[in-house]
């Protein structure tokens, strides 16, 4: 297991088009998550030639939203695809910089929101973050979720953006590890496991 700064260097210097795996472990899962978002939306969605889409699939964006407001990071260089929101009823206090999708099951509208967000905020360097594919499995098939992958990925690859998988440590030798392998470029463990 790396430590955050290692972490955080190899990410930085990832090339365009790089993807990666960021299992977080689950043990104090909410501190490990709260220190990826610092590595990945703070520290590499801070720079000043970055714009990163944050698809949300585990919580809804006005929820990650006020999470990455106590890490200062400014709403200028973000903007979220929310997958969740109206499956949980909570689309009450909606973002002017998120796209709304009804359902996790619903990944040709994801893609398209995020093509869509690519073309409206160009960048020199661009990061797709998608929180979380153990989310993503529970609402869809090991098939169409490799197959989601597999377009999505490769789209992004060609693109030259930078994308980032949240999961959770727990997947090691599951079917969804074997999906992640197929289209990931290197995988990180942050923080302790079960």
């Amino acid at each position: 297991m790396a430590r955050d700064s290692d972490i955080a260097d190899r990410l930085r210097s990832f090339g365009a088009g790089g993807t990666v795996a960021l299992k977080l472990g689950s043990r104090d899962y909410a501190d490990n998550y709260l220190a990826a978002l610092g590595l990945t939306v703070r520290d590499l969605g801070g720079e000043s030639n970055s714009h990163t889409i944050y698809v949300s699939v585990t919580n809804p964006a006005s929820l990650v939203w006020s999470l990455l407001q106590a890490l200062d990071i400014p709403s200028g260089r973000l903007s979220f695809v929310d997958a969740i929101s109206h499956l949980m009823m909570s689309y009450q206090s909606v973002l002017p910089n998120a796209s709304y999708v009804e359902s996790p099951t619903m990944l040709e509208g994801i893609m398209l929101r995020i093509e869509y967000l690519l073309r409206k905020h160009p960048s020199q360097r661009n990061m797709v973050i998608i929180d979380s594919v153990n989310s993503l499995a529970v609402h869809n098939s090991a098939d169409v979720l490799s197959e989601f992958f597999h377009i999505l990925v490769n789209n992004l690859k060609t693109r030259a953006v930078l994308t980032i998988l949240f999961s959770t440590s727990d997947v090691e030798g599951t079917e969804l590890d074997r999906i992640l392998s197929l289209v990931v470029d290197e995988s990180f463990t942050l923080g302790g496991g079960p």
